[in-house]
């Protein structure tokens, strides 16, 4: 099966550590689609300096296509981060030539040739995806931690399978939940970082709990349970067993630095 994903990439430089990693939802989701046994191309921009050249570079040595990335004059997106026991801290992002990128319909025509788009709130396409659907391919999307905003109204309608996070699993998750599959979402999933995740049908909730393992970065986990989640989906497999998928991949990506 074949993942188009499609927005934003950044540089993860690890302020405390100085260890510079590639990253972003899309990014993350290709290399993890290839690592569970798919195809994917990331379709974005980068920008002319040397971190382009290294996102293209990693990309290529994962074997994700990436004749559909824009070289752009100017910098690449970097996200400053600080490591604290395990956990990442933010502290600072340039958004470089991704203030820039936009989809050309050559891009459209590629996408066009895959399985699934995946995207995020981070990925400038939002305005783009009712046009991408009627064209007939499905699309997933990471909302992160925001819903209800400008983003997720613009995106909520065209979207198929709908990602989020939140701390614990609650009524007021399970409400959002029931808000978000009311747009026309298959099924709404969101994860619960050590509690597991929770996904829901439109008729039924369903729980999996984490598969243990030693955590040494949590960069990624989500966007590789993501890619394990909609790998189990394009199998046409129960959503039990793609949420266990996507906690075998998100497993993976807990254990080494770096996204991936």
């Amino acid at each position: 099966m074949k993942f188009a994903c499609v927005g934003d990439n950044c540089i993860d430089w690890y302020v405390n550590t100085k260890a510079l990693y590639c990253g972003g939802n899309p990014v993350n989701v290709a290399v993890y689609a290839i690592r569970g046994g798919d195809s994917a191309s990331y379709v974005g921009a980068v920008g002319s300096d040397e971190f382009g050249q290294f996102m293209l570079q990693s990309l290529n040595a994962h074997q994700v296509d990436t004749s559909h990335v824009q070289v752009l004059p100017g910098k690449t997106a970097v996200s400053r981060i600080n490591l604290v026991d395990g956990e990442r801290v933010f502290c600072g992002y340039d958004e470089g030539v991704l203030a820039d990128f936009r989809l050309t319909d050559a891009d459209l025509a590629f996408i066009r040739q895959h399985d699934l788009l995946v995207t995020g709130r981070w990925g400038k396409i939002q305005n783009r995806l009712a046009e991408i659907k009627a064209n007939g391919t499905p699309i997933a999307f990471d909302f992160a931690t925001k819903l209800g905003d400008e983003i997720f109204l613009s995106a909520i309608d065209a979207v198929d399978y709908a990602f989020f996070s939140r701390e614990e699993d609650s009524p007021q998750v399970r409400e959002e939940m029931r808000m978000i599959h009311s747009h026309g979402t298959k099924i709404a999933v969101c994860t619960l970082g050590e509690h597991g995740s929770l996904a829901f049908d439109g008729k039924d909730f369903f729980t999996h709990g984490i598969e243990p393992c030693e955590v040494k970065d949590t960069m990624g986990a989500g966007d590789s349970y993501m890619a394990g989640f909609l790998h189990g989906v394009l199998r046409h497999l129960p959503v039990t067993e793609c949420m266990r998928l996507g906690a075998v991949s998100s497993s993976l990506t807990l254990q080494y630095y770096g996204a991936w």
